[in-house]
């Protein structure tokens, strides 16, 4: 099932922009790794927000849930950072519209 990811990072009170940024930068390497690697499909920064969206294949929340504990960021005590993560699953639209057909018949 291919999901969308949109993680909303927050930098904490205190933290110099040079620790934020190279955790950040720790991160892009390891996104950029997956995503020539075939596991993120599609990647991206939110132009002018500290938020990252990007689609990827998973089989199950356990595939979620691993993803997540294998990113820099909860592998270096970042976690606070990223206060919000919404994972939304996708759905071929092709098949949606043959979905649609049966329901406008009533």
């Amino acid at each position: 099932m291919e999901v969308m990811m949109w993680a909303k990072l927050a930098k904490p009170e205190g933290a110099t922009n040079k620790e934020f940024f190279e955790v950040w930068r720790q991160e892009s390497v390891a996104a950029i790794e997956a995503w020539r690697a075939g596991t993120i499909k599609a990647i991206w920064k939110v132009a002018g927000k500290y938020e990252v969206v990007a689609v990827m294949e998973v089989q199950s929340g356990d595939d979620l849930d691993a993803i997540v504990h294998s990113l820099p960021i909860w592998k270096l005590g970042y976690a606070h950072i990223v206060p919000q993560i919404d994972w939304i699953p996708l759905r071929s639209y092709e098949n949606w519209g043959k979905q649609l057909a049966e329901l406008a018949k009533g």
